[in-house]
């Protein structure tokens, strides 16, 4: 347990309910990792890395967890004896964290840490402490604080249950008032925040509407975290985003337009990730519908993976987008937007990152996008452009339908605007594909467009446009 000025304990890990403003820079610190059964922690120990945290040692117990202290009482004595008995040139003595291969149970995080003295987070903690070093506009810190409240109010709810009980967590007295005060604070807190949060997403929502009454057309980017989708929306765009090979870079929503095109948006969001509680993951919601309440929703994984990790990745991408957010059950009857069918799911599939890939992933990785009952793929590299005209030819099919070609005729005896102000119309209204200048002045045009801009383009241009 960690003392706050005497008043009482502060748990922690859960992000400093007493302590002012968390830390976002946990650069070069030490840890110690605890891991039960046979879960593999690869993904977890990445996570660590991305923060520049070293995990000095990792301690292993079979079998299932304790439900009280993650390790059993023995062995987790073990490690608060080995932690308090350090000594200069001890391999832990400079460790001050204790990481849990779990999403903990705040009875688990309060006995862990009033056994080890140090810094603990779980799997939780982890998240919210990566969050909030990479949460860089004012959307994402509410976000990111609404998450990490929500995870200390549990704890300190267990501090003050376990002092009514009688089952102490280590403080005097006078603790549980303090406790209490905070608990109110927190609440407080958490209120004005989700006042602000809804008008962002109140005002997000009306963006969206004035967008679509322009005529414009959103195209949202979703997958599990370091999928591509940065790396993706660069491509499409053009527009300068953070691209990193890390863990959770984008935290808030980019808009861009489609390259080219005046008609097309662009929505680049925060990744999945396995397990991430309801709780956690609905202080997000607001940056995810910019995402997936667009007209066309590009689902995207990384197709180098393991066939393992590529089917759990994207197993938790189509439960998060279709159970969690849409609330709707993919089975043998789930229509998707076909060219063909008039559904109300417009879903691509998009592997990325072909360039890092073998033809015998690239084969197993089309076998499992079929498994999971989503729409057959697209692959593609980012990096090297394979498959990336495919894919925004795809995106304007689903989007507009199939090109047509227009005729621009030239200024008639009787005068009229320029044909280039009739090519200036054009632009404005879809995205020009191929333009072609005929010697008597006849500009031919090949064009994406929806049908209500075709037709008000058809009607502005008074006979001036006609269809090939």
């Amino acid at each position: 347990m960690a003392k706050d000025d005497g008043e009482f304990p502060v748990l922690a890990g859960t992000g400093g309910v007493a302590l002012g403003e968390a830390r976002t820079n946990h650069q070069g610190r030490k840890a110690v990792l605890l891991l039960r059964g046979e879960h593999d922690a690869t993904e977890f120990i990445s996570l660590v890395a991305t923060m520049g945290i070293d995990i000095i040692e990792t301690l292993h117990q079979p079998g299932r967890e304790d439900q009280r202290g993650f390790f059993g009482k023995g062995r987790l004595q073990d490690v608060a004896d080995e932690l308090s008995t350090r000594t200069p040139g001890h391999p832990w003595q400079n460790v001050d964290l204790v990481l849990l291969h779990t999403n903990a149970s705040p009875r688990q995080l309060v006995a862990v840490s009033d056994a080890v003295q140090i810094e603990v987070w779980d799997r939780v903690r982890l998240l919210l402490s990566l969050f909030t070093s990479h949460a860089a506009s004012i959307e994402a810190r509410t976000q990111v604080r609404i998450a990490r409240l929500q995870s200390d109010r549990t704890v300190l709810r267990e501090l003050a249950n376990q002092d009514t009980t009688g089952e102490r967590a280590g403080y005097g007295g006078g603790g549980i008032t303090a406790l209490e005060a905070s608990i109110v604070n927190i609440n407080r807190e958490l209120t004005q925040l989700r006042r602000r949060q809804k008008r962002h997403a109140s005002a997000q929502s009306e963006r969206r509407r004035q967008r679509s009454r322009s005529g414009a057309m959103t195209v949202g980017l979703a997958g599990y975290t370091n999928a591509g989708k940065s790396s993706l929306f660069l491509s499409l765009s053009g527009k300068d985003v953070l691209v990193k090979d890390m863990l959770f870079s984008t935290l808030e929503t980019t808009i861009g337009r489609m390259e080219a095109s005046p008609r097309v948006l662009l929505a680049d969001t925060i990744g999945f990730i396995d397990h991430l509680p309801s709780a956690t993951l609905d202080a997000f919601r607001a940056t995810l519908a910019e995402a997936l309440e667009s007209d066309l929703l590009l689902v995207l994984a990384d197709v180098s993976d393991e066939p393992e990790e590529l089917e759990r990745k994207l197993f938790t991408s189509r439960n998060e987008i279709f159970n969690r957010f849409y609330g709707e059950e993919i089975d043998d009857d789930f229509q998707w937007q076909t060219p063909d069918s008039s559904a109300v799911h417009h879903v691509i599939t998009v592997l990325t990152k072909s360039d890092q890939s073998t033809e015998a992933q690239r084969e197993e990785a089309i076998a499992t996008v079929a498994a999971l009952g989503l729409p057959e793929p697209y692959i593609i590299s980012s990096h090297s452009g394979a498959g990336m005209q495919s894919l925004k030819d795809a995106i304007l099919f689903h989007l507009f339908g199939p090109p047509v070609d227009l005729l621009l005729l030239p200024v008639p005896p009787e005068g009229g605007r320029a044909v280039e102000g009739l090519v200036a119309d054009v632009y404005e209204a879809g995205l020009v594909a191929n333009r072609l200048d005929h010697p008597d002045g006849i500009v031919e045009m090949r064009v994406w467009m929806h049908e209500q801009a075709l037709a008000k383009l058809l009607a502005r241009s008074r006979d001036r446009i006609e269809m090939k």
